[in-house]
């Protein structure tokens, strides 16, 4: 899975790389779910629209906080499948957060408490692009939820949402897609962030479904990079520089 990464790229670089405005973005070392972070659609390329990590479709009555969508079924889930075929995005980052249980990779017959976070990136640091999904949302209302004894009709009244009532926030959400590790990240965990070459980031916007289905492969491991970080990331209220330092495995 892909529940953390980091986007410090100062924002000059970031609009060169990826020809956006990126307004005023904050460097953040530890990018969390439930955090408005940006992205690019092609609805509107040339910005970086922000959205709320954490997918929910738009059929929903309740948030579902969805951060990943898998490769293999992005297309026929139902709570995935519209956004595939018609709103695909780029989501800018230079690294992502894994955790390994007791201790480092390949030291399995050693004793560790807890998980040890790993940072995956490119060796220079460099920005990219990871494979994103967006919906937009409204949240059902007081006045557009049903209440009172006429909820217990045909369930608990959750889920009953009029067509009439007061008017409500629309929310932009997005999902990483992920798929099967390469060689570096299955050391690290079964998964990882479906990350674009640069040239294939028009077609992820842009292609057919069938396209861009077949970008949706592991990126190769040459250029990647892996080192164990403070668990100090484990917190989502920590956002510091030194949260990319390695540190030494136990």
């Amino acid at each position: 899975m892909c529940g953390r990464y980091t986007l410090f790229t100062p924002t000059p670089d970031l609009e060169d790389r990826f020809d956006a405005d990126f307004g005023g973005h904050e460097p953040s070392y530890n990018c969390a779910p439930g955090q408005s972070l940006p992205v690019i659609t092609d609805e509107n390329p040339s910005e970086a629209t922000r959205m709320e990590w954490g997918f929910t479709p738009s059929w929903a009555d309740e948030s579902f906080d969805l951060i990943n969508a898998r490769a293999e079924t992005v297309r026929e889930k139902r709570s995935f499948a519209d956004a595939f075929e018609r709103r695909r995005c780029l989501v800018p980052a230079d690294g992502f957060y894994e955790w390994v249980g007791g201790g480092r990779p390949g030291d399995a017959g050693r004793s560790g408490s807890g998980k040890t976070p790993y940072r995956v990136a490119f060796e220079d640091d460099r920005p990219f692009a990871m494979a994103g999904i967006y919906e937009r949302w409204e949240p059902p209302t007081p006045e557009t939820t049903q209440t009172g004894l006429d909820a217990f009709g045909g369930g608990d009244g959750s889920d009953e949402v009029g067509d009439e009532g007061g008017e409500s926030d629309m929310i932009e959400t997005f999902s990483i897609v992920t798929t099967e590790p390469n060689d570096l990240v299955t050391d690290l965990h079964h998964r990882m962030a479906v990350i674009l070459d640069p040239g294939e980031e028009t077609a992820w916007l842009r292609g057919s479904p069938d396209e861009a289905a077949a970008l949706l492969d592991p990126y190769p491991s040459d250029d990647l990079t892996a080192h164990p970080v403070s668990t100090r990331v484990n917190s989502p209220s920590v956002d510091a520089p030194d949260l990319i330092d390695p540190v030494a495995g136990d």
